[in-house]
Parts: C-alpha cells; structure tokens; sequence
C-alpha cells in the first residue's frame, strides 16, 4: 500500500508542473500588462521601467517562470498587482477556509439526498416512484448553477423573504449557496447509485442470500448496500474536489467570499500571480482527493488491497 501511496505522489509531480508551466504562460502571452492596470496606459516610462523589474516583468520568460516554480516550492506564491502587494498565500489562506466550509455543507447535503433517493429507485424499479425520482435527476442535472442560483434567489429571498438574497454572515446565509452547489452532485449521486444497485441486486451472492432466509432489509444492508457504493465513492470524490476548489458562478452570484469569488476578480484585474497561485491551489486538491479516493477503495474493497499488494 506504501508503494501504491508513493507511485500516486510520484505521478502527481509532473501533473502540477505542467499545470503550473499552462497557467504561467496562458498569463504571459496575453496581451496586455499588469503594469497597465496598475498606472494606466499613459503613465510615467520610468515609474513602468520600475515596477516591471520590482516585480520581475523584464526577466525573460523561461526565467520568470523558474523564478515562480522556485518561490512556490518554497511557499511563495508571489504579491498581488491589484490588492496592494499581499501574498498571495496570505490571500489563499484567508479565503480557502470559507470555500471548504461550502464545499463540505454542499457534498454532505449531495449525499444525503442522492444516495436515499438512488436506493429509493433502485428498489421500486420501473415503477412511479423510480420514474418521478429520475424525473428531478433529470431536471436538476439538465439546470446549470447560473440558472438555479436566481430562481432560488427570486423564490426564496425575494417573494417568501425567508432568507438572505447573498452574503457569508451566518447559517441563513449558506441555505441557498448549499442547495445550489449540492443540487447537481446529489442528481448524479442518485443517478449512480440506482444504477449502481440494480446491477447488484442481479448478482449470484444477492439470490444466495435471499436463498438462506434473510429479509430484504438485510439483503439490502449487509451485502447489497457496500457493494453499490464503490461505483458512487468516485462520484462522491470528483463533486468534492470540485466543490472543494471553488465555485466560481455561485460564489460571485452569492457575494461569498472564498477561493471562486477572488479568481474572478483576479482574471479580470490580470492579477496573474493570484491566478497562478489558485491553479496551483486547485491541482494539488484534486490530486489530493483522488488519492484519498483510492485509498478509501482500497479500504472498502479487499480486492484493491490485493492487486496493491501485487
């Protein structure tokens, strides 16, 4: 299992080198300078020529790009062009948590009404409740984040006033980011998850079960249920790495202040360091969760700690 841990980690050096080498250069062959954003178009040649070398602007691409990989590795991620100068990491550091706070509410909503509702289907298969269960898969699914996040905002904050229309300043406020986030994750855990166990109620060990006198509960709880999850663990750790990196379309609709909200603002200030610095940010969670998802297989299924140990 040591083995298996260190060819992931190994494997994932070179994913972040060339996310760091894409995002680098994507922001240096845009057109356009930071440094204009900072004194305009029209500013003193000289104040330019010195705040190009100050924040080493006048390097020679490959040489700038050495510089940041150098300075990451060391937890440097570099200064701010358009929030006077602040770390980066600083920056990152402050506004993660609230990401990972929303991250973590939207997959623990997501699991606790897609994985029931899959079941639920799964178990009256072809029949009403299957069809009205797929029925808001489909629909939820088929509804980007942009489109759900005002209909909630114009239902539940505006006619009913139940709630805050946006904001971050205590539990009234994380309702509608929550629902929004978890509602596509929850659809596809639903979906998975009756698909899943339907293919496994059709397997020999279900009718031998069934043959020595369990009941259909069970069945369902000690021999159906674990089985059907492991498809649905991969689902559970592809929405979380994705909630855990950001939302950037709920967040900016929401005012929340986190991870997603900055980036935007950095990509239209050309803020390229903070930019970088949440590409890196973003790859080294997804690696991260990938890895903790592999793990979780080996733990639940005896047969990856087998071929592991192989």
């Amino acid at each position: 299992m040591l083995a298996f841990v260190r060819t992931r980690l190994l494997l994932a050096i070179p994913t972040l080198v060339g996310v760091s080498f894409v995002t680098f250069f994507l922001g240096f062959l845009a057109p356009g300078s930071p440094i204009d954003l900072l004194m305009g178009q029209h500013g003193d040649p000289e104040v330019r020529r010195r705040l190009e070398h100050q924040y080493g602007l006048d390097l020679p691409p490959l040489q700038q790009y050495g510089r940041f990989v150098w300075n990451a590795l060391r937890g440097n991620l570099g200064y701010s062009f358009a929030n006077g100068e602040r770390p980066v990491s600083q920056m990152i550091a402050e506004q993660f948590p609230t990401t990972a706070l929303l991250a973590f509410l939207a997959i623990a909503v997501a699991m606790a009404l897609g994985l029931p509702a899959g079941l639920f289907a799964a178990l009256h298969h072809n029949r009403a409740p299957d069809r009205a269960v797929m029925g808001g898969v489909l629909l939820l699914v088929s509804t980007p984040p942009f489109v759900l996040a005002p209909l909630l905002m114009l239902l539940l904050a505006l006619r009913l006033e139940l709630l805050p229309s946006s904001g971050w300043e205590g539990p009234q406020y994380w309702v509608m980011p929550v629902l929004v986030l978890a509602a596509r994750p929850a659809a596809l855990m639903a979906r998975l998850m009756r698909s899943s166990m339907l293919d496994v109620l059709r397997q020999d060990y279900i009718r031998t079960a069934y043959a020595k006198g369990l009941t259909s509960a069970q069945v369902i709880r000690r021999h159906a249920l674990k089985n059907a999850f492991l498809p649905v663990l991969t689902v559970v750790g592809n929405s979380f790495g994705y909630l855990l990196t950001g939302s950037f379309v709920v967040e900016t609709i929401f005012g929340i202040p986190g991870i997603g909200y900055e980036s935007v603002h950095s990509i239209l200030a050309r803020d390229y360091p903070v930019i970088q610095g949440v590409a890196l940010l973003v790859a080294t969670v997804f690696i991260a969760v990938n890895l903790t998802v592999d793990l979780l297989y080996a733990l639940v299924d005896p047969r990856v700690r087998y071929e592991a140990a192989r």
